[in-house]
């Protein structure tokens, strides 16, 4: 028995572990979510495992000890469906929803008494979630607008050939022509995907270098 609540409170810490991590970047599931999965899942891989002893010796009864375990797997889905969210047409929650997953066969190991590999499982989900949180936004990529007057269609051409030669993406772009606000210019709003840490005056260091080009904004 003593086993048994060896193996809970080895869940019950490691799922915490992760649930601060998600509780501290303010994210949908945090420590009690975690903790409750983990230690679910573990008790679940006890009674699969233990919970039928004392019918084996009955004729005719046979154990699959996987069969509760699998239903674990199956029943985090629908908890992990719950974290994810689509806001503003990004969706959201993915990474919690995996981290719910992870946590589940965190507690399904030490349920096992397969420690080790719980502890280290742990690790390297806290590593992921750490690191990866620093390092990653410095590769992610942001959406800008920049809207400016130009005077021809020519104009637009050579700057459209700029920016692919910078490595800088054209989502899309519009325009028209304003012969009253503009003086007969034309109004011409591009789409750009580039680094997020880039430095937006790039921008408007490339638009600069075309003297018929007028900045408007960048967003």
């Amino acid at each position: 028995m003593l086993e048994f609540v060896l193996r809970l409170l080895a869940a019950t810490l490691m799922g915490a572990a992760i649930g601060l991590e998600r509780e501290y970047h303010a994210k949908e599931a945090g420590v009690r979510t975690h903790l409750l999965v983990a230690l679910g899942s573990c008790m679940f891989m006890i009674l699969s495992i233990y919970g039928f002893d004392m019918i084996l010796d009955r004729d005719n009864v046979s154990l699959d000890p996987s069969r509760i375990a699998s239903q674990v797997v199956t029943g985090i889905g629908f908890i992990g469906a719950g974290t994810i969210i689509l806001q503003k047409q990004m969706v959201r929650g993915l990474t919690t929803a995996a981290g719910l997953w992870v946590t589940a066969a965190i507690g399904l190991a030490c349920g096992n008494g397969m420690y080790i590999l719980a502890v280290v499982t742990t690790a390297v989900v806290l590593l992921s979630l750490g690191l990866l949180n620093i390092y990653l936004p410095y590769f992610a990529q942001k959406d800008r607008k920049i809207t400016f007057q130009v005077e021809n269609y020519e104009i637009l051409t050579d700057l459209l050939k700029k920016l692919g030669d910078r490595k800088i993406t054209v989502i899309n772009y519009e325009m028209h022509r304003d012969a009253e606000e503009n003086g007969g210019r034309m109004l011409v709003t591009i789409e750009v995907r580039m680094r997020k840490y880039d430095n937006p005056a790039e921008l408007v260091s490339l638009l600069s270098g075309f003297k018929d080009v007028s900045i408007e904004k960048i967003e």
